[in-house]
């Protein structure tokens, strides 16, 4: 092999390390949300979807797809959360079936969770299967924990 095959094997190598890098520290960490991030699209787009934030301390929407298996997991999360914590909904919507939210909220893989307090604001989102902790705390600071 000459050098310079070696040499571009070893950017090429380089390349797909600090990809995988980059979308391992990205995959399911929650994001704040910042006001430039908010649109006016959003909460119509949830309104379209019967989401009703008014309706517990937290509620968060997840986008799944039919053969998604971090979907399944994440929804299990959920639904396990929920039995503990009075104050959490959960809205589960098939992205395959409303296109239209999906482009107005930008989602782009699946699961995509939006997290909405009780007065409907966005106080963040994730793509890929949520972080168990990060979830929990998210959720615990928002809707609490019966005892």
């Amino acid at each position: 092999m000459s050098t310079i095959g070696i040499v571009v094997l070893a950017v090429a190598l380089a390349a797909a390390a600090l990809a995988a890098w980059w979308q391992r520290t990205r995959d399911g960490a929650l994001r704040p949300v910042r006001e430039e991030d908010e649109v006016d699209a959003g909460t119509a787009a949830f309104e379209r979807l019967g989401v009703r934030p008014g309706d517990a301390d937290l509620t968060v929407v997840q986008f799944s797809t039919a053969f998604c298996g971090p979907c399944r997991a994440t929804k299990a999360r959920l639904a396990q959360l929920q039995t503990t914590r009075p104050g959490l909904a959960v809205v589960q919507v098939d992205a395959e079936s409303h296109l239209d939210e999906v482009r107005a909220l930008d989602v782009r893989r699946t699961p995509t969770l939006f997290y909405l307090d009780r007065s409907g604001a966005l106080v963040g989102r994730s793509s890929g299967a949520p972080r168990a902790e990060e979830l929990t705390a998210l959720v615990d600071a928002h809707a609490g924990v019966s005892r």
